[in-house]
């Protein structure tokens, strides 16, 4: 079965929209970077066997980081690597799983506020939890839905006073 997730709803408060924000393509480490679903087996990683992504995970989330700007309505133009903005998004996925020994999925992003000579304009992780009482690939990434829609509202949030 595949699964897909979600850009934040919109629920923010309106602002006039300024800044433009490219956001990089994820980085993550191998085991993340694919379509299969990452399942914590107490100290151990395996893949939810049946289910997977729509797409490799990076690329994936690359596409929900935007559609959860655009959402917000918040900045003048948000896109992926091809627009000329003053800022890019770097972020790299720490964890997006779901710990079945402990019944939640975590999602674990650090991001970058990168600015157009390449400095470092601003850094932060940011966590996002959702109880995934089953191991099942419906419960698992709807967990994992839950927990992201967390770290979206908080990357929106935090980035866009910055530009």
């Amino acid at each position: 079965m595949t699964y897909d997730l979600n850009p934040i709803e919109p629920g923010l408060t309106a602002r006039a929209p300024h800044g433009e924000l490219s956001i990089a393509m994820p980085t993550a480490i191998s085991l993340i970077d694919s379509p299969r679903i990452v399942v914590r087996t107490g100290p151990d990683h395996a893949y939810l066997k049946g289910a997977q992504w729509a797409n490799r995970l990076p690329a994936l989330l690359q596409t929900r980081l935007i559609e959860s700007f655009e959402k917000s309505h918040r900045l003048a133009a948000v896109g992926g690597p091809g627009l000329a903005a003053k800022y890019t998004l770097v972020t790299d996925i720490r964890r997006f799983e779901a710990d079945v020994t402990h019944g939640v999925a975590v999602v674990e992003f650090y991001v970058q506020l990168v600015g157009a000579g390449g400095q470092i304009t601003a850094s932060q992780d940011f966590v996002g939890e959702a109880p995934s009482p089953h191991d099942d690939g419906a419960t698992v990434s709807a967990a994992l839905d839950q927990a992201l829609a967390k770290v979206l509202r908080q990357i929106v949030t935090w980035t866009v006073p910055k530009l």
